[in-house]
């Protein structure tokens, strides 16, 4: 068993960070005798007042006591000579939320990962659609593969306020999935070997993990990612098609030019710092959904910041990864066999 693994769990756990405001004593009124001056600098110091983080925001998830728990296995959905497919339901943070479960045959506990789909409309949206073939991939290499569906989507509880509130809670929803399969009791889970994978939309719900929960995953990998700056994922796909839910966010939060600050707080990249866990991304050149210019972006400030990043890039490769797959999935295999065996 790997110590770094053990650690990270115990990191995992606890998810409660205080932000807090410094302050300091009263000074005595004019007037006051000297008694009551000693008197006054004798007394304890007034606790400072802590002001809570908008919770529409990365220090409002940072402060949040995140939970995850109940891990369920329910129908079988296939089986394989390398795995069986279940669907699967766990808590978090107060919602149940559903999604698909590998796990490998054979002896284990295995090392488990957590699967991040892109964007689909949560209307046509099953079980397990958009990492199909990464989950068959994982698990016949023998990983646990646990794919979220996310709140509102599949038989996932509804969070009605999830879109406006720039889709936060599919971070809530991954962190859960950790802490769920941690605490699972699971013989074939290995609860100290956990992963990350996170394509399109996905890959953003992985930049916030990592800077979010610190220690709960002990490697990530994203595929063609959004933006680290949600306002330019909004500019980039809901703007242009006259979404209205953009017209509600900045009813709710001001836009960017309005409420900067808010802007800032609601972008992974601002905490970069807190990042422990290596990361690879893997980006085409010829990617017209997520720019690799965002990517770029991203890499640059994790590097700037020392961390361990690494970024590969496919030319002429689009957003699909069809012709380069297989090399992508070579390269994501041996960076978790090397972080998580």
């Amino acid at each position: 068993m790997r110590l770094r693994g053990a650690a990270c769990a115990a990191a995992g756990m606890s998810l409660v960070v205080a932000i807090g405001c410094t302050g300091g004593e009263d000074e005595p009124a004019r007037g006051d005798s000297p008694a009551s001056t000693r008197a006054t600098s004798r007394s304890p110091s007034p606790t400072p007042t802590r002001t809570p983080a908008n919770p529409v925001s990365i220090p409002g998830l940072i402060e949040k006591k995140h939970t995850g728990t109940g891990l369920r296995l329910g129908t079988v959905l296939a089986r394989t000579a390398a795995y069986t497919s279940y669907q699967v339901t766990y808590e978090a943070n107060g919602l149940t939320i559903s999604g698909l479960m590998n796990i490998p045959r054979g002896k284990g506990p295995f090392p488990a990962l957590v699967l991040a789909h892109g964007y689909i409309d949560p209307a046509v949206y099953t079980t397990g659609r958009g990492l199909n073939r990464e989950q068959d991939l994982l698990a016949r290499n023998g990983y646990v593969v646990l794919h979220t569906d996310y709140r509102n989507h599949a038989r996932s509880d509804k969070d009605p306020d999830n879109n406006v509130n720039l889709r936060l809670g599919y971070t809530e929803d991954v962190i859960g999935a950790a802490m769920a399969l941690r605490s699972s009791g699971r013989p074939e889970i290995d609860g100290d070997r956990l992963g990350l994978l996170g394509r399109s939309m996905g890959g953003g719900v992985v930049y916030n993990t990592l800077v979010v929960a610190p220690g709960l995953f002990d490697a990530a990998v994203a595929f063609a990612p959004v933006s680290s700056r949600p306002e330019e994922n909004i500019d980039h796909f809901q703007r242009p098609d006259g979404d209205p839910i953009v017209d509600r966010i900045e009813a709710e939060h001001g836009t960017p030019e309005e409420n900067p600050e808010f802007w800032r707080k609601a972008s992974p990249i601002t905490y970069v710092n807190r990042v422990t866990e290596p990361l690879l991304i893997h980006h085409g050149t010829a990617d017209d959904t997520c720019p690799i210019a965002w990517t770029r972006q991203t890499v640059a400030a994790f590097e700037k910041a020392g961390k361990d990043v690494e970024l590969r890039t496919y030319r002429g490769e689009g957003h699909t990864f069809y012709p380069q797959w297989p090399r992508s999935m070579d390269v994501t295999m041996d960076f978790f066999e090397e972080h998580l065996r």
